[in-house]
């Protein structure tokens, strides 16, 4: 948190000064800073150890999105993504949400799901009921797995079963709840599962095969609203428009998927900026959306005095302990700048990030359209793509988007002439 994220005419600041800025915002100095302002400077030997076969490294841009107000706190917060106009866009939904209180933020707890599969099993409905017999007995060997993660208040909390037909016959899932606190939780869900396999197959007859977590985590959801000024989205006929956009991906896939795309624009920059694993998210988005046919995962609504209300409800499975989060200095300087304390005030800012960003894309959708502010930004890419560095890029830009003409060949052209 920050005392204030409404930063006037940060886009407008040089880099540098954007940096300086920074500082001055959230008061964290040139050491706290340095692995995100110089990416070039990381350690290669601490990447070394991240993954196999290491040769290097890739960059993306990182931005700061502004004017963020969630539960009542304001924050500044990291992207990383090589797309254009997606802080800029996120940045300004914020700015018209905070008008009319920000975004409220709640969560159901940080609980994942493990899976153990059992195949093979003589009688499935009498041994899912000799396993719910000794679930207290289970639950506590799934407990000493993880000592430390049940002193600090999580564990194993239930355990329900499953049985259901398959390509390959009948199966039976034994279904582990646990609250993994500030982790996101997968090594902690994965080893308790290991440990009850042997238990599970001698109480069931069957075998097991698989023992793994669910990236569906359907009781790890984080749910934000917030009230969009009308008269800021630019008036009743465009509250409405945006309405009927948001009902269009409701009632179709195809559209939905993109509209789903643009809300992961904005929730996969932050997961990213923050080590943390945008996969993972990615696809317990998708197949939350996908539980009674693919749906949207925000709503929109009109509420008495013609204000556009927005919410959105996801699985939120992201962690501050553990993995690239605590390894990679990059990700650590993110987590400094959020100043966030558990990882379920990380899921509300991502989340918040994704209900502004779609608010964004559908506001450009149904107004202006969506490739207007794209084009201008994207011409920016194109000039840098040209040859064109420091004040030539923006010169160049608008004069590209001027003649609707946002190609490589006419920017190495306009770039000739300023040479000249």
């Amino acid at each position: 948190m920050v005392e204030d994220s409404k930063v006037s005419g940060f886009y407008k600041l040089t880099r540098e000064e954007r940096v300086k800025k920074l500082k001055e915002v959230t008061g964290l100095g040139d050491e706290d800073l340095e692995p995100l302002v110089n990416p070039g400077k990381v350690d290669l030997e601490v990447l070394d150890h991240m993954i196999e076969n290491v040769v290097g490294a890739m960059t993306l841009p990182l931005g700061i999105a502004t004017n963020f107000k969630i539960n009542e706190k304001d924050y500044l917060i990291p992207m990383a993504i090589e797309e254009p106009s997606v802080v800029a866009a996120a940045s300004n939904a914020a700015r018209i949400a905070r008008n009319l209180g920000g975004f409220v933020a709640t969560d159901t707890g940080p609980l994942m799901i493990a899976q153990i599969q059992t195949v093979e099993v003589p009688a499935p409905y009498a041994a899912k009921n000799r396993i719910i017999e000794v679930k207290e007995e289970l639950l506590q060997l799934a407990n000493e797995q993880d000592p430390i993660l049940v002193r600090f208040g999580g564990g194993a909390r239930d355990l329900r079963v499953r049985i259901f037909d398959s390509k390959v016959g009948v199966m039976l899932v034994c279904e582990l709840i646990v609250d993994t606190r500030d982790a996101m939780g997968a090594n902690a869900v994965n080893t308790m599962a290991e440990a009850l396999a042997p238990r599970i197959e001698k109480i069931t007859g069957g075998r097991v095969i698989l023992r793994i977590l669910s990236n569906l985590a359907e009781y790890r959801l984080v749910r934000v609203r917030a009230t969009f000024d009308k008269e800021l989205l630019g008036g009743a006929e465009v509250v409405n428009d945006i309405i009927t956009a948001w009902a269009f991906a409701e009632a179709d896939p195809y559209r939905c998927a993109t509209h789903n795309k643009g809300i992961m624009n904005g929730i996969d920059a932050v997961v990213i900026a923050t080590g943390n694993d945008f996969r993972a998210i990615e696809a317990g988005a998708h197949s939350y959306a996908a539980r009674e046919g693919y749906g949207s995962l925000t709503k929109y609504e009109i509420d008495p005095n013609g204000n556009l209300v927005g919410s959105i409800e996801l699985p939120m499975a992201v962690g501050l302990v553990g993995g690239a989060t605590k390894v990679h200095p990059v990700a650590r300087a993110c987590v400094k700048i959020l100043r966030v304390k558990t990882a379920l005030e990380l899921g509300h800012i991502i989340a918040s990030v994704g209900l502004a960003q779609n608010l964004a894309a559908l506001r450009a959708l149904a107004s202006e359209g969506i490739q207007k502010g794209h084009m201008a930004l994207h011409a920016r890419n194109v000039a840098a793509t040209a040859g064109a560095r420091g004040d030539m890029v923006d010169t160049i830009a608008e004069r590209l988007v001027k003649e609707k003409n946002v190609k490589v060949e006419r920017a190495k052209e306009l770039l000739e002439q300023l040479k000249k």
